[in-house]
């Protein structure tokens, strides 16, 4: 029988996991902390991330990286991009050569402005390259876990292991389509994040329905617009893992990002936020890297420009909304 292993313990890693476990498939769930290792084994529960969510009980649970892995023939990414290099330089020579590696981590890396199947793939051996899929789209893990329906995209270089993930995750609640283009899929995961926390200050600041329109549409532009610089296709961006996920982060009420925008615009400091936090709002580090990538490839993104300004450089949202607002007048495209 097929084996995965999930690594991350948060609330995507559990609830895939969970996905793979009631599917009745061979699961083992990778979690750093050994207390919370023991708290899902003992209670088939994730207290920290997913409280009151009933786990399968053919779902096992490790701390040990050569546990989990030892047999995979699928890998899911499931860390933090932050902590995707230090774990996974730590899994390689734990990881079987013809596994297959699903990526559903949404993040750029900082000090690389890697994206982290870019991370992955500079750390594994070559060849896994083309064994890498991503996993993205609209899907909070509170829902998943409660079989509210959703839906994702399997992309990868190689058709056969974005089905074989595609048939692996699907569910009557679950639904995965494929998609052939990894970067776009990727990509729009990752910069849709920074947006939401623009929406998400815009609403704190109590400027309407209108200014939230507006913010997702010119967003959704920044995001095709960087993105096609990157090899991503344009179409991909109008997808479930753009303009999908993107819809979701900016609007729904258990987006981490759009709080954080929230907040900011209800006048909190960014750090202040984040030391009330548990889980981690990609967003706030992703938009530094994102605003690097645009400069590094001459593309404007004035939306992500003033999110960084104020997150970063102390800007009032007021003015950052301001100086949006009477930017050069010019055509919509």
């Amino acid at each position: 029988m097929e084996k995965f292993a999930v690594i991350g313990g948060g609330g995507w890693g559990t609830t895939l996991a969970d996905i793979l476990a009631q599917k009745g498939l061979r699961v083992w769930l990778w979690v750093r902390n050994p207390g919370l290792r023991n708290l899902i084994e003992e209670g088939r529960e994730n207290p920290v991330y997913l409280p009151g969510a009933r786990l399968s009980d053919n779902l096992r649970v490790t701390s040990s990286l050569g546990e989990a892995l030892e047999h995979a023939s699928h890998v899911v990414c499931a860390v933090p991009s932050h902590g995707i290099r230090d774990v996974f330089t730590k899994a390689s020579p734990h990881i079987p050569e013809k596994s297959i590696i699903v990526s559903v981590s949404k993040g750029i890396e900082e000090t690389t402005l890697l994206t982290p199947s870019g991370i992955i793939s500079e750390i594994l051996p070559r060849g896994f390259r083309e064994n890498i899929v991503i996993l993205s789209g609209p899907t909070f893990a509170k829902e998943v876990i409660l079989r509210l329906p959703a839906a994702a995209c399997a992309a990868g270089e190689n058709e056969g292991n974005a089905r074989s993930v595609q048939e692996a995750f699907s569910t009557p609640y679950f639904r995965i389509y494929t998609n052939p283009d990894p970067a776009g899929v990727e990509l729009g995961g990752a910069l849709k994040n920074v947006i939401a926390i623009a929406v998400g200050i815009s609403d704190g600041l109590g400027l309407g329905g209108n200014a939230r329109a507006a913010l997702i549409t010119r967003g959704l532009k920044e995001i095709s617009r960087l993105g096609i610089k990157m090899n991503g296709k344009e179409r991909t961006f109008y997808g479930l893992s753009g303009l999908g996920d993107l819809v979701l982060t900016a609007t729904g009420e258990l987006s981490r990002n759009r709080n954080v925008g929230l907040q900011v615009g209800r006048g909190r400091r960014l750090r202040e936020i984040l030391t009330d936090m548990r889980m981690v709002a990609e967003g706030v580090r992703t938009s530094l890297a994102v605003r690097e990538l645009a400069r590094n490839n001459r593309v404007e993104m004035p939306i992500t420009e003033q999110v960084c300004e104020v997150l970063y450089g102390d800007k009032p949202p007021k003015e950052a909304v301001m100086e949006l607002m009477t930017r050069e007048l010019k055509g919509e495209s």
